[in-house]
């Protein structure tokens, strides 16, 4: 019985890998994503309807006019048809922003004095989009129930195991392995995707995507002055050093795709 348990567990992950695949718009990448848009949509509201509860709105005026104009501009190129599209800041000291499914977008004030320029925020926003369109939250939530489902057929493995330490040890290491191996680097993976799409949305809604290259410089700055320092395959990120290669590399095609604004 206990072989046949296992047997189906295996076959339920494989049928949940096969079935799962999509394309991310831009890069054609094939990923794994158990969520429909509907379903993502859904969260991404609730969501949002949430943090508008619990955090504060920014009440400045040419701040939220400034975000708005830039919303709009890099929402007009984004391959998203079926989004609400809204944007919020909130006041907040952290430097960051989102965008969640549906077309919810939250830029922290933090984050304005590194962007310095309505190019410098569009490439934040660009990114940020660029996650939404990507469908990287279904794809992080889907990733997260394979591992777990993998994980349950390990710790069934295990069970046989008759020295308590190795069992312990070969859970412990299947867990370290999964966030090291599979998670963090699914996640630079990510970012650095969003950050190529983000460049061309950027260039396409008119804004010069050189200064991309010259927000994450200032952005490299910020973060060493706030004392960031994790160890390279323990971040969610992209090194700087490597994120700012990565767009310099890319900037023929973005250059390519710049149209300036009327």
């Amino acid at each position: 019985m206990r072989l046949k348990l296992e047997c189906y567990g295996w076959a339920v992950v494989l049928l949940v890998v096969l079935t799962g695949c999509t394309t991310v718009p831009e890069t054609g990448r094939s990923q794994f994503n158990l969520l429909t848009p509907s379903d993502e949509m859904k969260l991404g509201l609730t969501a949002f309807d949430q943090m508008k509860g619990e955090m504060p709105i920014s009440k400045d005026a040419a701040m939220n006019r400034l975000v708005q104009e830039v919303g709009k501009r890099i929402a007009a190129v984004a391959e998203l048809p079926t989004a609400q599209w809204e944007f919020v800041v909130f006041e907040s000291e952290q430097a960051n922003a989102f965008c969640l499914p549906g077309g919810k977008v939250g830029v922290y004030s933090g984050i304005l004095p590194i962007t310095k320029s309505e190019a410098g925020l569009a490439t934040v926003i660009g990114h940020e989009v660029a996650h939404a369109v990507a469908r990287h939250g279904g794809e992080r939530v889907s990733t997260s129930m394979a591992v777990q489902a993998v994980g349950g057929v390990a710790s069934e493995l295990s069970n046989r195991l008759s020295d308590p330490q190795v069992k312990q040890a070969v859970v412990s290491a299947y867990g370290l392995g999964a966030t090291v191996g599979v998670e963090l680097p699914f996640s630079r993976k990510q970012e650095s995707e969003a950050d190529y799409i983000g460049l061309l949305y950027m260039a396409r809604a008119g804004y010069d995507p050189e200064e991309a290259v010259k927000f994450w410089e200032r952005f490299a700055e910020y973060s060493q002055s706030a004392g960031g320092g994790t160890v390279w395959f323990l971040r969610t990120h992209p090194l700087d050093e490597d994120r700012i290669r990565k767009l310099q590399e890319w900037m023929p095609e973005a250059k390519a795709q710049h149209r300036p604004a009327k």
